[in-house]
């Protein structure tokens, strides 16, 4: 039920949420390159380049470590595994039942 009153942004916003900054910073270097000297054009490309970069960076990351322990790769499986042994969750139900056949002796 929580489900169906969750707020969820639609995809087209995101992605204009994150197209918006690309666009404007091609607009803003079509109307400026002829403004600007060879030489300081080639650096100022290289920063923003350099930032665009690390700003992706995070992204790349966490897709990465998502593929390596996520819920269906090798590592993620076994540490699902090794929380469900942890947890004690299988054994707690039993110690109850584990209990009753002690005290009428036929463990």
């Amino acid at each position: 039920m929580a489900d169906e009153y969750s707020e969820t942004t639609p995809a087209w916003i995101e992605n204009s949420a994150l197209t918006a900054p690309a666009l404007l910073g091609a607009a803003a270097g079509l109307l400026l390159g002829d403004l600007m000297h060879r030489n300081a054009r080639r650096g100022v490309g290289i920063g923003l380049g350099a930032l665009g970069v690390a700003a992706l960076l995070p992204f790349v990351v966490g897709g990465v470590a998502g593929l390596v322990t996520g819920p269906r790769s090798k590592f993620g499986v076994r540490r699902n595994i090794q929380r469900i042994r942890d947890a004690g969750i299988v054994g707690a139900e039993y110690e109850d039942v584990d209990a009753e056949l002690r005290e009428q002796g036929l463990i």
